[in-house]
């Protein structure tokens, strides 16, 4: 069977693909540290250029090639504003009415209006488009990132276990203090909670001295963003193992560090935030 491909339409085909999976990878927030705010703006930046480029270049089918891209680039931009900045349900709707509406608007202009722009025209606009991403990317980068601090309570009181399996242990989930983010640039960021660390130390009668550690969120969902110049505060819990046998309270005094081998005349419990962790 022969079939009749074109190769450089199949490259452009391929260039395609790569390029919606670049940009899908680039909003993965993995690469460039950027903000959400500025990814967003970058990826509606990216469309504009695209559409430019297909109205104002002359050649068969490379046009076709930048409207693509064109769609590619928004598509992913309205699936990140989604996705990163969770609208609720009518401001989807209104997303993705502007969005046919825009489009509709576009392919009425080309097809019947014959919508063109001269080359001149179009560089001069991507100029200032690649001049206003270049000082958002600086100002993002001068802007600094989210920071994270750990308030602990000065100890936790552990109550007898009261039932349990006979001669074991039971985790006893109790709040340790309170992690506060705080993003003090304009542009809204990805919140990326730094991982805690427990131990008991100056006690002999647990099963295990790792405790369990985690963050307690209201609604059950861990947030993904931080909103320019706000603070959050989220609490933080901690597992500790009780023996069932045991009759009386026992109160641990709780300080930071990471060094589960050190001595304590009396309980303590040791938290440590992972960043400090790879600086000791």
């Amino acid at each position: 069977m022969n079939f009749d491909i074109d190769s450089g339409k199949l490259l452009y085909a391929l260039g395609v693909v790569f390029a919606a999976a670049a940009l899908v990878y680039f909003v993965r927030d993995v690469v460039f540290g950027l903000s959400i705010t500025v990814k967003a703006v970058l990826l509606f930046v990216a469309f504009v250029v695209f559409f430019l480029g297909g109205v104002s270049v002359d050649r068969d089918v490379l046009d076709v090639v930048s409207f693509a891209l064109a769609g590619v680039a928004y598509v992913v931009f309205v699936g990140y504003v989604v996705l990163r900045y969770a609208p609720d349900e009518s401001r989807i709707f209104m997303l993705l009415a502007i969005s046919a509406g825009l489009f509709v608007t576009l392919g009425y202009l080309l097809r019947e209006r014959n919508l063109e722009i001269s080359g001149r025209t179009a560089t001069a606009v991507v100029v200032a488009l690649l001049l206003l991403s270049t000082v958002l990317v600086g100002a993002d980068a001068l802007g600094g990132d989210v920071t994270y601090d750990l308030q602990t309570e000065s100890s936790v009181t552990v109550d007898p276990a009261g039932d349990g399996p006979p001669g074991g242990y039971v985790e006893r989930q109790l709040p340790v203090g309170t992690l506060t983010a705080t993003n003090d640039f304009v542009f809204t960021r990805a919140l990326s909670f730094p991982q805690l660390r427990g131990c008991l130390v100056g006690v002999e009668d647990v099963p295990h001295n790792d405790v369990w550690v985690a963050y307690e969120f209201p609604s059950y969902e861990r947030p993904s963003t931080i909103a320019g110049g706000t603070t959050r505060s989220f609490a933080v819990e901690a597992s500790i193992p009780v023996d069932v046998n045991a009759t009386e309270s026992r109160t641990y005094a709780i300080e930071r560090g990471s060094d589960c081998t050190v001595e304590r005349a009396s309980p303590t419990l040791l938290l440590s935030v992972e960043d400090e962790s790879r600086r000791d």
